[in-house]
Parts: structure tokens; C-alpha cells; sequence
């Protein structure tokens, strides 16, 4: 299960009351958390009562943008990978461990954020940090997409079947007959079912076809390139006839100069794409632990400032993590509620994830005591 809840609920006469309480509810006889976490959440600034409310909206809406900032480093992280898509989790970690030794281990980051600041502060620290990171990301990802396209587009190029793909890589200067007034070579693609009509007939196409001037100069599955020389004159009948016959004549002239500017852009592209890849994947790494833990920051800051709302001054909550046993979710939130039912009696047990007609819950969880989910499952692998 990567799905955690953080909860909050304020301390009895110590707030290990209320940890071991809720411990012994949630873990000895039933096994409907499979383990608990106290979740440390340092002295903030409280502040007044109008910000914190105030604040309580922004954190929403900040949350749900760092959540989406992380996803989408995620999974850039595995589009960059392609074909190693396996070593995409173990590239995913913050602070240089997995995500849930890092939720479960949370210390807030004194250096980066501040305590002696006002939280509207810390929030905007955090909301200007991923802002940045989302921008990065979107130049980034726009740079190295464009080289791949393009890098993608000459490899179409050439593969694919011989009546689209590039000659290039096939044919030589010896195939032609070059820098000649009335003479042309023409390329020819030939099904291979069809080779024995091709011999029989490609001389009488058309007039003026020089005589046993076929040669086959490549194959794949389906057809043949063949190459046949005539005069300039009869190219265009030649070209009607071989259609008739279900002989494709290819648009090519020899070009030296052109074949090897397209082979070379192929291999600058090739090597800009290797040289971008490590320093892209390394940048995806740094900023994806950046953003998670500013997230893992933000969901601290929201059980704070939700928790001194609910519960009011002095400040005195303990803020746990559970990490809910997938069978048994349904039974967690009803013990969860008769433990807490005390705090908020309008908050009745309505399970989110049940479909009621007319009630959309999925947005507004409400339960008794603070709330949020924090799930770790980043990846929308298609």
C-alpha cells in the first residue's frame, strides 16, 4: 500500500495518550493499519485567527499544484527512461531515501523553511520554489522533446517500408548512370511476388530503355529496389507504364551532398540526445525530491493550521500517520470515527469513496478529526 493517512487529533491529558490510544484502536486486535507513525511537526507561528482561515484555502490549492508539479517530474522521469521504465522508482527518492522511509521519518527542513517565519511566509517560499520548478521543467522538457521528434522523424525516415523510407543508407554512386545528357537511372520498387514480370517486361515499358540495365540493389520483406537506366525522354512514360504494372518508381536523384548532410544531422542528433540525457535525468532527480518534500512540507503546514482551527489555542495535537491495511479501509474509518465522534458531532460517518447520487464527497472529505491522504503511487503508467 503506498496510501497514507495523516490525521490529527488534540492531546489528551499528553499527547502519548493520545498516540496510544489511537495505536492500540487501530493496530493490536484488527490489523487495520499495517504500522503508525508520529508525524513531528515543529513550533509554528499560529498567528491570527483571520490568516490562518484565509491561509487554510491558499494551503488547498497549493497542495493540489505541488501535487501536480511532483507527478509531472515523475512522469517525465519515465518518458526520459523508455525502455529502462523499471529504474523509474528507484530514481524517485527525496532526500536520498524511498518516499515512505522519507514520510515516514519526516523532520521539517529548518534550513529551507524557516520557523521564526510568518506560515503565509513559509508558504510562499514553498509556492515560489515549485513555481520554478514547474517553468524549468516545462523549458526542459520542451528542449529535449523537440530533439527527440526530431531525432524520431529521421529515423522514420530511415525504416519503414521501401516506398517511403530514405535511400540513402542503400544506394551508391556506382548504382547511376551520373552527369549524362540523354541517359537516367530510375529506381524502381518491385514486389516480390512480382520479380519475374519485372524482368520479363521492364525493357518494353516504355521506348529507349537500355537493355539488361536492371540490377537488384536491395530487399526487405515485401519488395525490391531495382535500378534501371534509360533515356531522359521516356522517363515519364516509363514511369505511367511501370504504375499500370504495379511498379513504383521512386522520386530520387543522387545527391552526394544531400545524402551526407542528412546522415550527418542523424548522428548530431543522435549524440546531442546522449549528451542531454544524463545532465536531464540527473536535473529530474534533484528537482523531484525538491518537490515532494515541499509537498510532504505543505501537508505538515495544512494539518497545523486545520488543527489550531479545530482545536483552538494553546496548541496541543499529535499528528499521526497511518498507513491504512487496503482490506480493512472501511472498518479503519469507522473506528477512527467512534474514537473522535466527541470533537465534531456533525460530522457524520459518510465513507468518500462511496457513490451517493447528488453528493459529490470525493472533494470534501469531512471526518471529525484533521484528515489528508497522502498517496506515494506517482505513476500513471499507460
Amino acid at each position: 500500500m503506498t496510501e497514507f493517512w495523516l490525521i490529527s487529533a488534540p492531546g489528551d491529558k499528553t499527547c502519548q495518550q493520545t498516540w496510544d490510544k489511537m495505536t492500540i484502536a487501530t493496530t493490536r486486535p484488527n490489523n487495520l493499519s499495517t504500522s503508525n507513525y508520529k508525524f513531528s511537526i515543529p513550533d509554528l507561528k499560529v498567528g491570527t485567527l483571520d490568516v490562518l482561515v484565509g491561509l487554510s484555502d491558499d494551503l488547498a490549492k497549493l497542495d493540489s499544484f505541488v501535487e501536480s508539479v511532483v507527478k509531472k517530474v515523475a512522469q517525465y522521469m519515465a518518458d526520459v527512461l523508455e525502455d529502462s521504465r523499471d529504474k523509474v522508482q528507484e530514481n524517485l527518492l527525496a532526500n536520498g531515501v524511498d518516499l515512505i522511509t522519507y514520510i515516514t521519518r519526516f523532520q521539517w527542513d529548518m534550513a529551507k523553511y524557516p520557523i521564526k517565519q510568518s506560515l503565509k511566509n513559509i508558504s510562499e517560499i514553498v509556492s515560489k520554489q515549485v513555481t520554478q520548478i514547474d517553468n524549468d521543467l516545462k523549458a526542459r522538457a520542451s528542449a529535449y522533446n523537440n530533439l527527440k521528434g526530431n531525432l524520431q522523424n529521421l529515423e522514420r525516415k530511415n525504416a519503414g517500408s521501401l516506398l517511403t523510407r530514405s535511400l540513402a543508407d542503400i544506394v551508391k554512386k556506382e548504382d547511376f548512370v551520373l552527369d549524362s545528357e540523354y541517359l537516367i537511372t530510375l529506381l524502381v520498387v518491385v514486389p516480390k511476388v512480382s520479380y519475374a514480370d519485372w524482368s520479363k517486361m521492364y525493357e518494353t515499358l516504355a521506348e529507349m530503355v537500355v537493355p539488361r540495365s536492371t540490377n537488384l540493389l536491395f530487399e526487405d520483406g515485401d519488395s525490391g529496389l531495382f535500378s534501371v537506366t534509360l533515356f531522359r525522354k521516356a522517363m515519364d512514360d516509363f514511369r505511367h507504364k511501370a504504375r499500370e504494372n504495379r511498379f513504383i518508381v521512386r522520386d530520387f536523384q543522387y545527391n552526394e551532398e544531400e545524402m551526407k548532410a542528412d546522415k550527418e544531422e542523424m548522428n548530431r542528433l543522435s549524440t546531442d540526445k546522449k549528451k542531454q540525457f544524463g545532465p536531464l535525468v540527473r536535473w529530474l532527480k534533484v528537482n523531484f525530491s525538491e518537490a515532494f518534500i515541499a509537498w510532504i512540507h505543505i501537508k505538515a503546514l495544512r494539518v497545523f493550521v486545520e488543527s489550531v482551527l479545530r482545536y483552538g489555542l494553546p496548541v496541543n495535537f499529535q499528528a499521526m500517520l497511518l498507513q491504512p491495511n487496503k482490506k480493512n479501509m472501511k472498518k479503519l474509518r469507522e473506528v477512527l470515527y467512534d474514537l473522535y465522534k466527541h470533537l465534531d458531532s456533525s460530522a457524520a460517518i459518510i465513507d468518500a469513496s462511496m457513490d451517493i447520487p447528488g453528493l459529490n464527497l470525493s472533494q470534501q472529505e469531512y471526518y471529525p478529526y484533521v484528515y489528508y491522504k497522502i498517496d506515494c503511487n506517482l505513476l500513471d503508467f499507460k
